[in-house]
């Protein structure tokens, strides 16, 4: 007996390793110590000693149940581009440029060629946010779960001169707010996505074009997770300061905007100041969900949402225009009891 008989094939890891190489080189920075293959990923801080006060920022996270379309439809190269980005997402959110990430697989079979698409994924995340992929793992699970099944998850780590930390805490009454678009469903509300599609979740069923979408049902809802860490850098570059930054995450518009303000600030977002995407007009009408579990569980169209001085807010909707992303002003800040308002 031997260790590939109980369900592990260490081969199969060599093998993913070396396929994978190509897209992880790809992602290299000069700070990047080492190559891929080492017990720990090494990264050198040398760049940092300009700031007056570095701290170092963290996020972790996975794609929630959004991999199990991805099984489904048999399609795993853009899974891992969300893997990074509710991470890199979460950092730059604090004013932070994200340095390095890892990344963890967990599945019941190592397929190599799978597993290499996968993390080429993971890498053209990293490519888009400009942070280096300095390693991860692998880890097969045999008797834990099915075969064809797998999880992703990972973590970032970025840095931030002290005083550029996008705290919330300078937003102020009259503030305007910026929200930033999404692709759609991004990674979060998937396990109500999954039950309102419960039909549909064949390849087949997937597969199917509707004319609402532009798309099938399967593309719009794999598109993948925007990185907005360019957006951040190009409004940082403009000159403006950003009051308060919001990623909006599992639980929607009003778990997540109140997470930036201060006391005694309330945010106010117009709904109708921008087109909320098709796919979470199909998702309310087929699941018949009201409008306020909409915007408690998903994005619906805005993937953040930054406070900054009314004066700035052109400059602002300009930047990220230039960086490739779209940008509506959606409301305002007003004095009230912390939270907020969708009218």
């Amino acid at each position: 007996m031997d260790y590939k008989s109980s369900g592990v094939d260490i081969e199969a890891g060599y093998k993913s390793v070396e396929l994978m190489k190509a897209s992880v080189k790809e992602t290299m920075r000069p700070e990047v110590l080492g190559g891929l293959g080492g017990f720990s990923g090494a990264f050198s801080l040398a760049n940092i000693k300009n700031m007056e006060e570095p701290v170092l920022l963290s996020g972790t996270d996975g794609c929630g149940t959004k991999v199990k379309l991805a099984i489904v439809m048999d399609k795993h190269d853009t899974i891992g581009i969300d893997a990074v980005a509710m991470c890199v997402n979460d950092v730059a959110c604090a004013g932070g440029e994200p340095l390095f990430f890892l990344d963890y697989i967990a599945c019941g079979k190592n397929v190599p060629e799978k597993i290499a698409t996968i993390v080429g994924g993971v890498a053209e995340g990293c490519k888009q946010s400009e942070c280096a992929l300095i390693g991860g793992e692998t880890a097969e699970h045999p008797g834990l779960m099915p075969e064809e099944d797998y999880d992703l998850a990972g973590f970032s780590v970025g840095v931030v001169d002290k005083k550029d930390i996008i705290t919330g805490e300078e937003i102020a009454c009259g503030d305007t707010l910026i929200g930033i678009g999404s692709s759609g469903v991004h990674s979060n509300g998937f396990s109500l996505v999954r039950k309102v599609f419960e039909k549909e979740l064949t390849k087949e069923g997937l597969n199917t074009y509707y004319d609402e979408l532009g798309k099938t049902l399967g593309e719009a809802l794999l598109a993948p997770t925007i990185i907005y860490v360019k957006a951040l850098k190009s409004i940082k570059n403009a000159g403006v300061r950003i009051h308060g930054c919001s990623h909006i995450t599992g639980g929607g518009f009003y778990e997540n905007i109140p997470r930036m303000l201060p006391e005694g600030k309330r945010a106010v977002v117009e709904k109708n100041s921008y087109e909320v995407p098709a796919i979470f007009k199909l998702l309310a009408k087929k699941g018949n969900i009201e409008e306020h579990m909409m915007y408690n569980t998903f994005n619906m169209g805005l993937g953040m949402v930054l406070a900054v001085d009314p004066q700035d807010a052109d400059a602002t909707i300009a930047a990220i225009e230039a960086a490739g992303q779209k940008a509506w002003v959606v409301g305002k800040v007003e004095d009230g009891e912390k939270g907020v308002t969708v009218c």
